[in-house]
């Protein structure tokens, strides 16, 4: 398909209201498209331009790829060359793939090369997707019904599938070519990672074990590294959250299960923390080990890692995920040895929990988490059947923007819009911003990082792709006419930059509006 003519049914599915006449646009686009040619379409259509697993990465910001453009501005061609998807798809393939010495200027040449050859409308439409713009009209949701209304299977068995295949393009590929017998048959696979299952927040170990049902497994909340393990024989993958292999840059991790997990096959959920004179070291001095290339071994040395394992998803050819988890829990600690399990209690008792989540918070960690015992693991989901409990409150935002500071903060990047993500529209909304919170060689390391995923300037104001996560503390809730989220955080200050999450972990806008809800629990209602 041309790109040209992909562009025209973004077009349609963009003018559309109606929800049902967008899912049949898709699946009418889907039916269009040659077998080579679908995942990429449908990659590039919800912004994300390669698989989550994947290691590629454009790493081609706003000035770059502007420059491009601008270069071939002056170019007057006679004969265009009209480009299909599949071509647009592998030039940017390509930028990925540009790396080393004058990288810069060659990805420049690609770009010019894909912009060139397309006319106005077709770069507007291709900006849009680079840059993670979410007003495309055909989001993950829209492509997941569409997917499910191809092959007839309930959208639900869509959305578990792509727990497991985390690309919605392969998603969408098997679905034309299989139909629901592909998507039904979607299962874990080792050394294919899937996104880890997501924790809400509770107020205090009160509301968390009365969401379990009274009695509740808990687990003490470490401030480290979550790492999917998976094993086959000697052959033993590590994955971030992110889904990004970082068995290279782990390798007394990958000893540790060597010599403590005894099963041919596994797939394990785990943290990953150090200790330094008995506290564990906080989480911004780990993500060392895991952007460490080179002297990996003396980093190891000097920050030796080891293993909290809390679940298992996979054992010897059985997908485990649809067991409760007090199965799970058992079926572990047969294969991992007891000195690399998490520490845990069950129990009913409120003050019991209360004086393990006190001893959680004395030696350094982040507080607790609460499971329900009968809860299955749900990949990348975030239901309620996991909960957080730390001692202060604190939300994990993503930044969509950014103003230009002034005075001592002059020429930074440092005033930044935090939102939260809407399930409902599928959308993130502002609920804030800080300039508190980070040192001046984080905000210099933060202005790069948002001037390379910036979408579009607004005087002194910057908006970004939603990419970058913090954790953020803050005093209160308030309701806010000034967002369009409704609320607004008061005294927002950031805690940590949070670079092992994707924006899609981040607090939803339902879990904003119970935090404030219970906030007045305790405080009489005035009525007017």
């Amino acid at each position: 398909m041309l790109f040209k003519r992909f562009v025209e049914f973004l077009e349609q599915i963009e003018s559309r209201k109606s929800r049902t006449e967008k899912v049949n646009l898709i699946v009418d686009l889907l039916l269009k498209l040659k077998p080579e040619e679908i995942a990429p379409a449908v990659r590039l259509m919800v912004g994300r331009i390669f698989p989550e697993y994947s290691d590629l990465s454009l790493d081609a910001g706003w000035s770059l790829i502007s420059k491009a453009l601008k270069t071939t501005r002056s170019v007057n061609m006679l004969l265009k060359k009209e480009l299909t998807v599949l071509e647009v798809y592998n030039l940017l393939e390509k930028v990925a793939q540009t790396v080393g010495e004058d990288s810069r200027r060659r990805k420049q040449r690609i770009f010019e090369r894909i912009f060139v050859n397309l006319e106005e409308k077709e770069i507007e439409y291709l900006f849009r997707m680079i840059f993670g713009e979410p007003r495309l009209g055909a989001n993950e949701g829209l492509v997941l019904e569409a997917i499910a209304k191809l092959v007839d299977v309930d959208v639900s068995k869509v959305r578990k599938a792509y727990m497991f295949i985390s690309d919605i393009g392969h998603l969408a590929h098997l679905a034309v070519k299989k139909g629901a017998k592909g998507i039904l048959n979607v299962n874990l696979q080792l050394f294919r990672p899937v996104k880890p299952m997501l924790a809400e927040m509770a107020q205090d170990v009160r509301e968390a074990l009365k969401e379990c049902g009274g009695r509740a497994s808990l687990e003490y909340k470490y401030d480290g590294i979550r790492l999917q393990v998976h094993k086959r024989g000697k052959d033993i993958k590590l994955f971030t959250r992110r889904l990004t292999d970082v068995t290279e840059s782990l390798p007394d991790v990958v000893k540790l299960v060597e010599e403590k997990v005894h099963a041919d096959e596994v797939v394990l959920d785990s943290e990953a923390i150090s200790f330094k004179e008995g506290k564990p070291i906080r989480f911004q001095d780990l993500m060392r080990r895991i952007r460490r290339k080179h002297g990996i071994e003396k980093l190891a040395r000097e920050m030796p890692l080891t293993l909290k394992v809390f679940d298992i998803l996979y054992i010897d050819g059985k997908v485990l995920v649809d067991l409760p988890y007090s199965k799970r829990w058992e079926i572990m600690t047969k294969v991992v040895d007891d000195d690399i399990l998490i520490e845990r209690i069950v129990t009913n008792d409120l003050e019991e929990a209360r004086k393990f989540f006190n001893e959680s918070v004395k030696m350094g960690n982040e507080g607790l988490m609460v499971k329900r015992i009968d809860s299955p693991y749900t990949p990348g989901v975030r239901g309620r059947y996991w909960f957080k409990v730390k001692p202060s409150e604190t939300l994990d935002l993503v930044i969509v923007g950014a103003e230009w500071g002034h005075g001592r903060r002059k020429g930074w990047l440092s005033d930044y819009y935090l939102a939260v993500f809407d399930e409902k529209t599928n959308k993130f909304m502002v609920v804030g911003k800080t300039f508190k919170g980070l040192s001046d060689e984080e905000f210099k390391e933060m202005t790069r990082k948002l001037l390379a995923i910036k979408v579009k300037e607004e005087g002194w104001r910057v908006w970004v792709r939603p990419k970058i996560v913090v954790e953020v503390a803050f005093n209160e809730i308030q309701k806010s006419p000034k967002y369009k989220s409704g609320y607004a955080l008061r005294f927002a200050r950031i805690v940590r930059i949070r670079y092992d999450k994707s924006p899609y972990e981040v607090a939803t806008l339902e879990t904003l509006r119970k935090i404030y809800e219970n906030q007045f629990k305790s405080k009489a209602k005035i009525t007017s």
